[in-house]
């Protein structure tokens, strides 16, 4: 696991850096999809997530679910294209699940990805995770988490 400016970041994880949202395949060949513990930190305590509903289509870098926080409503955006086939019930009745646990039950959506080779392409991970979160964090000016 890299840790950038105090925020855990899973090295095993598929990152769109600029949209803040990460990706794990699962072993059925499902994507699950959730925002970074940096974004949850820039939102500030998440009051509420909507997801996407089961059987819609979502395009790489759409909205597959939209999140409010008490200083800032907006999308969280699909690292890959796909088919909705799973909401995580459990963040829509209990938002601030994200901001406590955004790589584990903090998850939002699965996804049946439509082309996971050519979507996953643009993704970060590995050890290039560490560098290209702590460039971003450097370019928004963020102090770090708590």
């Amino acid at each position: 696991m890299a840790t950038v400016k105090g925020c855990n970041i899973p090295d095993d994880l598929y990152y769109n850096v600029e949209n803040n949202v990460w990706a794990r395949r699962e072993d059925d060949g499902t994507v699950t999809i959730g925002m970074t513990v940096y974004a949850a930190a820039l939102a500030g305590q998440i009051v509420s997530c909507t997801p996407k509903k089961v059987g819609r289509s979502v395009e790489q870098n759409k909205s597959a679910a939209t999140v409010e926080s008490g200083k800032w409503v907006g999308p969280v955006k699909a690292p890959v294209s796909g088919e909705v086939v799973a909401i995580n019930e459990a963040v829509t009745s209990s938002p601030g699940t994200i901001n406590t646990d955004p790589y584990g039950s903090g998850w939002m959506v699965k996804l049946k990805p439509a082309n996971w080779d050519g979507d996953s392409a643009a993704l970060i991970t590995g050890g290039a995770v560490a560098a290209a979160f702590e460039a971003k964090m450097n370019t928004d000016g963020f102090a770090g988490c708590a």
